[in-house]
């Protein structure tokens, strides 16, 4: 089975040859190049593939992107705000080392335990809140300049400093 990441969704049509315009959480002006095709997402947990023709990078959140069958601003009209995945393959080679959206998977330790994988990552104004599956229950765990202690991208681990009391509210 494949491994897809949500990585934005699909804001509007451009032009009047079927262009859209991708907003992204990838961290970093972005072209699709190597990807063979972006996943829409149909119905919850329904993804088809669109294959990419060509895309342009906007700026550090938008790019267009000219799809495979898209010929007409009403057809591309018909994907505006529909969520858009990639493989986890192509996911890794676009996102920003910097983004907070490529902590996706790394392992979530406390000076005491392993948390586990982080499943999600939400991006607050103030704050990134990750997502974790702790004792079989969702946790929802603050990162900002306070709890953050380090980020290992090569063992792909990200130790934190939690406040007092906070893992006991998800126990």
């Amino acid at each position: 089975m494949n491994d897809y990441i949500n990585i934005g969704r699909i804001v509007a049509s451009f032009g009047l040859t079927g262009e859209v315009i991708l907003k992204h959480a990838l961290g970093k002006k972005t072209q699709l190049k190597e990807v063979e095709a972006i996943f829409v997402e149909q119905d919850k947990g329904s993804y088809l593939p669109y294959f990419v023709q060509s895309s342009k990078a906007k700026d550090h959140e938008d790019t267009y992107v000219k799809l495979e069958a898209v010929d007409t601003k009403e057809s591309a009209a018909r994907l505006t705000g529909k969520q858009v995945w990639l493989l986890d393959a192509d996911f890794r080679k676009l996102a920003g080392k910097t983004a907070p959206i490529s902590l996706l998977g790394f392992q979530l330790l406390t000076k005491d335990e392993d948390l586990g994988p982080i499943e999600e990552v939400i991006e607050q104004p103030h704050q990134v809140l990750l997502r974790i599956s702790l004792d079989g229950k969702e946790a929802l765990i603050p990162l900002h300049a306070e709890t953050l202690d380090k980020i290992d991208h090569k063992s792909k681990r990200v130790y934190v400093t939690l406040p007092d009391g906070l893992l006991d509210i998800y126990r």
